[in-house]
This record gives C-alpha cells, sequence and structure tokens, in this order.
C-alpha cells in the first residue's frame, strides 16, 4: 500500500509539473508524454490518451526486463493516475501555467517533474514510455539515472525542436537534466551517508576509538600494499556526513600517518541504521 501511495504522488506530482510548467512553455518533458505534447499542440488531441496509447509496446519491454506481475501492476497504476491527472488538471489549472519566463518554467518544471519520477521510482513502478528504457539501463548497464534519462530522451528532445524552434529544444535539454538530478535525488536519498577506508598500523586503537567514541561498527579488512608488499590491516566502517571530521580528528590523533579515504552512501540497512526487512532482502 505504501508504495502504491508514492507512486501515486509521484504520478500527481508530475502531472502538476506537467501543467505548471511544461505544456504553457512548450517544453518537452521527455519519452511519450513529451511526445503527446507536441502531437497535442498540433492536433489538439489528450495528452492523457496519447499517453496510454504510446506506452503500450514500451509495457511489453518493461514486463521482460523489470519484473514481470509486479511491474505490470505498480507501472500501469502509474500510467493511468498520470494520464487522468494530467487530463483533469487541464480544468483546474489555466492554460498560461505560473509564467511565461522560459528559464524559470526550465527549471521549476524539470525539478517538479524530477521529483515526482523519483517518487514512482522509490514505490518500484515507472512511469512507462522511455522512463521504462532508463530504468532498463539504469540497472543493467549500470549508467547513472541523470545518463539514462538523457540517452532516452534525446529523440523527443529532437522532435520539439523540429516542432516548434531550436531554443525550446534547449530549454528542453535543461528540462531533461535537472529532471535527471531530481529523481535521483528523490528515489535514492540526499546521500547523506559517508564509508570510509583507513590504512593503518594501529588498527584496534583506532577501531576501539570509533566504536567508543562515534559508537559505529568496524571491520577489519586484510590488505597488501602493491609497492612494499607489506600486509597492513584496511579499516572499514559507514558513519553520517555529520561524523566525518570527528573521525577524521579521531584518526589523526591516533595514528597521523595513516591513509584514509572518504566515499558517498546512498543507504545503509542493517544494525545502527534502517533495519533489513524481509520484503526489501528479497527484492535485493
Amino acid at each position: 500500500m505504501q508504495d502504491y501511495l508514492l507512486i501515486f504522488l509521484g504520478a500527481l506530482v508530475q502531472a502538476l509539473a506537467m501543467r505548471l510548467f511544461l505544456v504553457p512553455a512548450l517544453l518537452v518533458s521527455g519519452g511519450i508524454s513529451g511526445l503527446a505534447q507536441v502531437i497535442n499542440y498540433f492536433t489538439g488531441w489528450s495528452i492523457g490518451i496519447m499517453v496510454l496509447i504510446g506506452n503500450a509496446p514500451l509495457f511489453l519491454l518493461g514486463w521482460r526486463y523489470l519484473g514481470g506481475r509486479r511491474f505490470a501492476t505498480r507501472t500501469v497504476w502509474a500510467i493511468v493516475i498520470f494520464s487522468v491527472l494530467t487530463d483533469l488538471l487541464a480544468w483546474v489549472i489555466p492554460p498560461a501555467g505560473v509564467t511565461d519566463d522560459l528559464v524559470l518554467n526550465s527549471l521549476y518544471g524539470g525539478l517538479v517533474f524530477g521529483v515526482g519520477l523519483g517518487l514512482v521510482y522509490r514505490g518500484k513502478g515507472t512511469s512507462g514510455g522511455s522512463d521504462i528504457l532508463g530504468l532498463i539501463l539504469y540497472r543493467r548497464k549500470g549508467i547513472s539515472m541523470t545518463q539514462a534519462y538523457l540517452l532516452t530522451d534525446a529523440i523527443t528532445v529532437l522532435a520539439g525542436g523540429l516542432a516548434w524552434n531550436w531554443e525550446l529544444a534547449l530549454y528542453g535539454m535543461v528540462v531533461i537534466y535537472v529532471s535527471g538530478i531530481a529523481a535521483e535525488l528523490a528515489s535514492e536519498g540526499l546521500g547523506t551517508l559517508r564509508t570510509a577506508m583507513i590504512v593503518t598500523n594501529m588498527p584496534d586503537e583506532i577501531s576501539a576509538r570509533v566504536m567508543e567514541v562515534l559508537e559505529r561498527g568496524v571491520t577489519i579488512l586484510p590488505g597488501t600494499g602493491a609497492y612494499t608488499h607489506q600486509s597492513r590491516p584496511v579499516l572499514y566502517c559507514v558513519i553520517t556526513r555529520s561524523e566525518v571530521n570527528q573521525l577524521k580528528e579521531l584518526v589523526r590523533e591516533v595514528d597521523a600517518k595513516a591513509f584514509m579515504v572518504i566515499g558517498q552512501a546512498h543507504e545503509a540497512l542493517g544494525e545502527g541504521f534502517k533495519p533489513l526487512k524481509p520484503e526489501e532482502r528479497m527484492e535485493k
């Protein structure tokens, strides 16, 4: 139920982005919805109905690669809600939208649309269209969501440029880029966690201090220097962003010659962080 509520909220946010910023400014949002915008401009056909029709072939591709029935039910839910709300909001929101400034429409349209897309992803669904292709690239090829979004939506932007003008197409690229970043942040979080790897000759002392002061677990990994061929333990731990400076100072006090690398993590599951639920374990 929580996933379906997230998908509903995400589809609503996307529909608002369409009617408040993108459709009034003739800015394509990418994918099937972007093509529907272009066709709607010339024919007056319903954007929502065209989104439903255009998603049929890509839906079959998603069924094959993104989870069968589980993918199907969530994606159908997202597509139908987005299509219906996009058409319904046309009766409520003025055709001119919020502003006629292309820069503001590009930035806020991309931001709001991307947040909605990220909420749909967080609900383990997709918004259909090229989002399906983007998610396949993201999961199968390791391409970041931002890059995958740009690749799959390039054709729609070109169509917008041919239909209207290339200035609007360039702004459309801004929309797609911003929405890709927003989708990544909304679906994976702000990356407030940090990972630390510490190469030191005093692993026991540093581990004890980390567990005592920061109350974080530490894993000691065996390591060998490629140049010296000497064995050196490597400490690995996960901390929050606010604890980074504390960890640096702690390590400096114990072993000023230690080598430390700080990385970024999107999520940590297990003791000390979010619990690893049975359903999450199955999905991973």
